[in-house]
């Protein structure tokens, strides 16, 4: 019993937290823009609980859809569903059943408006998986998906979406997400050639570490204007300004394009959505 909730958990990767990370800080970003502040207690809770269900259910659907790629491929042959000890109508029970999880914990916000933005949420967190197959960049399937909760979060705290804010933040997200999982792209894209994979790392080919900062750099200019338009300040500045300075910091170690060093890039954006959180908050604190 007790190996099998493992196999789960490692389904779900409660083990390996930083998808949870790069999905929560702009849910964060948003919540805090949108409420000026910081956002109520209960809609704070739900939030970050529901990113946890949410990142959860698409490790679970995605590693459904990879079943036949992931015991060809280094990293992920040992995943519980690529090495069978979880069959696939597992998966997809569990999928069904943490998404269950979050509506129910949606619907404790008696908040219509979310809970209809929800749909296209698990809609996109499904699709994504399959995209691979299908179009040459799937990690802008993924940016949409990990960008849904930003008018969530703007309909929690509001009557409506303030969409002057919700685009941009979006747009800065999308754009930060292809270029963070181009660098986790590039970890398999040998892997992804040979099996026929499609993913960014292999559409940028050569110029995939320019593409990276070009993406970041867009990213950082919507959160720099974002911060003029609303007032923000010093403590919002010096965020940002981590955040670039992360940014040079993993092209600096990529410049091999060692897959380890790669990886590690990839890792190093939690600490880029992180620095870009404290700052906002930091600011929304001090401007109070």
């Amino acid at each position: 019993m007790y190996p099998k909730l493992t196999d789960y958990a490692r389904l779900m990767r409660l083990d390996r937290p930083i998808g949870i990370y790069l999905l929560l800080w702009p849910t964060l970003w948003a919540l805090w823009f949108a409420a000026g502040g910081p956002p109520p207690l209960p809609v704070f809770v739900v939030f970050v609980l529901g990113t946890v269900l949410m990142r959860s259910a698409g490790c679970a659907i995605n590693d459904f859809a990879d079943r036949d790629f992931d015991p060809h491929v280094a990293r992920t042959r040992e995943r519980p569903l690529a090495a069978g000890r979880v069959r696939p109508r597992e998966a997809l029970a569990l999928f069904a059943g943490v998404c269950l999880l979050a509506l129910a914990l949606l619907l404790s916000l008696r908040n219509l408006p979310v809970v209809l933005w929800s749909v296209p949420a698990v809609m996109l967190a499904a699709a994504y998986p399959f995209m691979k197959r299908w179009i040459s960049i799937p990690q802008a399937v993924l940016g949409l998906a990990f960008s849904w909760g930003i008018p969530m979060a703007f309909a929690a705290v509001r009557p409506e979406v303030d969409w002057a804010l919700a685009l941009p933040l979006m747009a800065a997200n999308v754009a930060w997400v292809i270029a963070y999982d181009t660098w986790y792209a590039m970890v398999d894209r040998q892997d992804d050639l040979r099996i026929g994979v499609k993913s960014s790392a292999i559409l940028f080919g050569r110029h995939d570490r320019l593409v990276i900062a070009l993406l970041q750099g867009g990213a950082l200019l919507l959160l720099i204007q974002l911060g003029f338009n609303t007032g923000r300040g010093l403590f919002y500045e010096a965020g940002i300004a981590v955040a670039a300075m992360l940014m040079v910091y993993q092209q600096r170690i990529t410049r091999g394009r060692e897959p380890a060093r790669c990886f590690q890039a990839f890792l190093n954006n939690h600490w880029f959505g992180a620095a870009i959180f404290i700052g906002l908050a930091l600011d929304y604190v001090v401007g109070a």
